[in-house]
């Protein structure tokens, strides 16, 4: 009994040996990492998606700390927020370069002409939200440890320095799919094939040749940009940190990225790409895996509604103000008109478009939550990639009214697709509004078309929130995963190109011309010449 005890114990001592050894074999954990979030893009809608992967991080256990622009819609009780917001002056222009691009038809050039002109402020005050005392702080006070930091990808490529300013590593969190700005600090290849986020094509379908010379020009247009860009960019960087011996140079800084969380799903959405390891989709983070209760008066107002609901909201950034009064007038005359109940986004409910039994009016509206809704039959939208996806998530059919930026193209995309329709906002005709809403809602083959998207869009082996837990982690874990890193992060345009290696191919076959040419006049034609002579001789000696 007492050997047969005596071995029970071993054996149970072995076992627990074999268990620790084991777990300390695993990868070390990063529970409760220190996490900061710099988003200094003033666009509430971006924010939103990089709110939505600090709100994962911290329900996670991560002590996390945002440094923004603007408040934040989607918290956590325990993330700590530091908002450095923009001046009323600065607002006042921004609110009219928004109202000037409404008027205009929307189209990558005008937005292109807008970043050179009202725009350029949402680029230049970003550089001021770093010069402020509270985010200086930060990295100041040498009792900050920070594990990873993130930054708010919005034309401000100079920020991935402030990997080395906290030294640590950085990620990129960008509200869209890869584009260059993004593609260029991970060395993820640029490719003629891959169409533009902008450009429309039908999915898993090569471009055409029109859609291959837009592509094509496109891509000249945005190298243009990022050459533009980039000067400003070196004269934030000197601004900000050109007398800092300890910091690297801007060139250096942007070989320090460790990874991109992008808002996209390529093998649902398309398009169909090669990407680096570094690129992790994440395409929907901002939807909940379980929709929150909805407010009262938004939940009854939607319950009553016989003939089911639409959403109707043009972004976060759009606001009622900035449309033309005749379109509002238009809006209002077909929505009022129809037997729907209609959530209109309105800034300003005390001065509304008009009064309907129809239409409720809401300053701020839980959109995931209503599009979740089981009433809502039509999402009238702007086509914002955040409002889209959301959409695309949940099934429910929309009318796009794009402004600016990737919107036309988004629209084009969810038409192409049969996810909806589009009609142009600046010159809306109420018959045709109409005509839309109803084709949308009663012809059942976009819903259709949607259901089966969802269900495509859903399948992954990871969720979005776990993949932004997971590869958060293991960049902490291996100290920035500089082993993910794409050689093309170090090479030059003419060694990434291989420019030097066809132009010695070409120098090669030059020089293989020119000594055939050589040969060919002084040996081989001297040795045709006298081969030639001999046979006219011998013909002449038989005559």
């Amino acid at each position: 009994m007492t050997q047969n005890r005596s071995t029970w114990i071993g054996c149970s001592l072995g076992g627990l040996l074999v268990a620790l050894l084991a777990l300390q074999s695993m990868p070390q954990g990063t529970e409760g990492a220190n996490i900061l979030g710099v988003f200094t893009s003033h666009s509430p809608s971006h924010f939103i998606v990089h709110m939505s992967i600090m709100k994962t991080l911290a329900e996670k256990g991560h002590n996390v700390t945002v440094v923004s622009s603007v408040p934040p819609k989607v918290t956590h009780k325990s993330i700590n927020h530091i908002v450095v917001p923009m001046s009323a002056e600065d607002e006042k222009v921004l609110n009219d370069g928004m109202a000037g691009m409404v008027k205009e038809k929307p189209s990558i050039w005008n937005t292109m002409k807008s970043i050179f002109s009202s725009l350029a402020l949402l680029i230049d005050k970003q550089v001021d939200v770093l010069e402020d005392p509270r985010f200086q702080e930060l990295y100041l006070n040498k009792g900050n440890k920070f594990d990873v930091v993130f930054v708010g990808f919005f034309f401000n490529t100079y920020q991935v320095a402030l990997g080395a300013r906290f030294n640590c590593p950085v990620i990129i969190s960008w509200s869209g799919p890869p584009m260059m700005m993004v593609n260029e600090v991970l060395g993820n290849p640029e490719l003629s094939s891959v169409p533009q986020m902008h450009i429309s094509a039908p999915p898993g379908q090569p471009m055409n040749f029109q859609k291959r010379m837009q592509n094509f020009a496109s891509t000249l247009g945005f190298n243009a940009l990022n050459i533009f860009l980039s000067h400003k960019y070196n004269k934030f960087y000197d601004r900000l940190w050109g007398n800092d011996k300890s910091m690297p140079t801007f060139e250096q800084a942007k070989r320090n990225v460790s990874l991109a969380f992008c808002n996209g799903h390529g093998i649902s959405e398309g398009p169909i790409r090669p990407n680096v390891p570094g690129v992790i989709e994440i395409g929907g983070i901002q939807v909940k895996s379980k929709p929150d209760p909805l407010p009262e008066d938004i939940k009854e107002f939607l319950e009553k509604g016989k003939h089911g609901a639409i959403l109707f909201s043009l972004g976060s950034n759009l606001k009622g103000e900035h449309i033309q009064p005749e379109v509002v007038k238009t809006i209002f005359k077909g929505l009022s008109s129809l037997k729907q109940q209609v959530i209109w986004k309105w800034e300003d409910p005390k001065n509304t478009p008009g009064k309907a039994a129809n239409i409720l009016y809401k300053k701020w509206l839980p959109q995931d939550d209503i599009l979740a809704h089981p009433k809502l039959k039509l999402f009238i939208t702007h086509a914002g990639k955040g409002g889209v996806a959301e959409a695309q998530y949940h099934g429910v059919p929309m009318l796009a009214l794009p402004v600016f930026a990737d919107q036309p193209g988004n629209a084009d995309k969810l038409v192409a697709s049969g996810y909806g329709l589009q009609l142009p906002l600046a010159t809306l005709d109420v018959d045709e509004f109409k005509a839309s809403i109803k084709e949308v809602i009663e012809n059942p083959k976009y819903a259709k078309t949607l259901k089966s998207f969802s269900q495509l869009y859903r399948d992954r082996p990871l969720s979005p929130h776990e993949s932004v837990v997971y590869w958060t982690e293991y960049v902490i874990r291996h100290h920035g995963a500089a082993h993910m890193q794409s050689p093309l992060v170090h090479m030059n345009f003419i060694a990434s190109n291989n420019v030097d290696v066809y132009i010695i191919a070409a120098l090669v076959l030059y020089i293989v011309f020119i000594i055939n040419k050589i040969v060919w006049k002084f040996v081989w034609r001297k040795l045709f010449g006298k081969s030639n002579k001999v046979s006219q001789g011998k013909k002449v000696k038989k005559q």
